[in-house]
């Protein structure tokens, strides 16, 4: 049977990282939509452009081709740029970027054609209202400022990305005000998602919750 699993969620929340074990778990492909938008920010900084700048960002989409590997890499016209979209100056401008429309038709023209052929699961900011409307199993995941400011501080310091625990504060709710205010395809949960808070929950603990979720909707689609 071929499902469709949509996880949303501000920024930081823990998505990708749950998304990418369930994912193994189920033998599922994973499609990790912030790593496109994060790629896009990438190619317009080296291009030297203002990502505030949304008609000279939005003009270069014919110049950007992005691969996602089943490893993980992620290649922008097939330079690795997998550790480069994860500096801070990514995460200062991608919000930028995922609000400009022509942007996010391209990446989810994308997205709806790697989800077309196998068992995905995507995860996002409106992967359950927009990008795949008809996803079987919808979840919504949150957690506190506080918390997710932390997990990203302590993965960047994984990393050897510099960074403080106060901007990284600061960055998150300016993400969140820039993804959920934005006109098209805003932050928010869609109406027949499940939340998830993990704000008090282990990795292991959110990874057993939504696969439970998943596999209850399987028993019961095969019905």
């Amino acid at each position: 049977m071929r499902i469709s699993v949509a996880i949303d969620g501000p920024a930081a929340a823990g998505k990708s990282t749950i998304a990418k074990r369930i994912a193994s778990d189920l033998g599922y492909v994973y499609i990790d939509t912030g790593a496109m938008y994060r790629c896009f920010t990438w190619y317009c900084l080296e291009k030297g452009l203002n990502c505030e700048d949304e008609k000279a960002c939005s003009a270069v989409i014919p110049e950007v081709s992005i691969d996602l590997k089943p490893d993980g890499t992620v290649l922008c016209n097939g330079t690795d740029v997998t550790r480069a979209i994860r500096e801070p100056r990514i995460n200062a401008n991608v919000s930028y970027i995922a609000t400009y429309k022509d942007i996010r038709l391209a990446m989810v023209d994308l997205q709806r054609k790697l989800a077309a052929n196998s068992s995905v699961i995507m995860d996002g900011r409106d992967i359950g209202t927009y990008v795949l409307p008809k996803a079987e199993v919808k979840i919504y995941q949150v957690a506190s400022v506080e918390v997710r400011a932390m997990r990203r501080y302590k993965e960047n310091m994984e990393k050897g990305i510099a960074c403080t625990y106060e901007d990284i504060v600061e960055d998150v709710k300016k993400r969140d005000r820039i993804d959920s205010g934005r006109a098209f395809a805003p932050l928010k949960p869609a109406e027949d998602s499940i939340e998830v808070d993990t704000s008090d929950m282990t990795i292991e603990e959110v990874v057993a919750k939504i696969t439970g979720i998943i596999n209850n909707k399987i028993k019961e689609l095969s019905k």
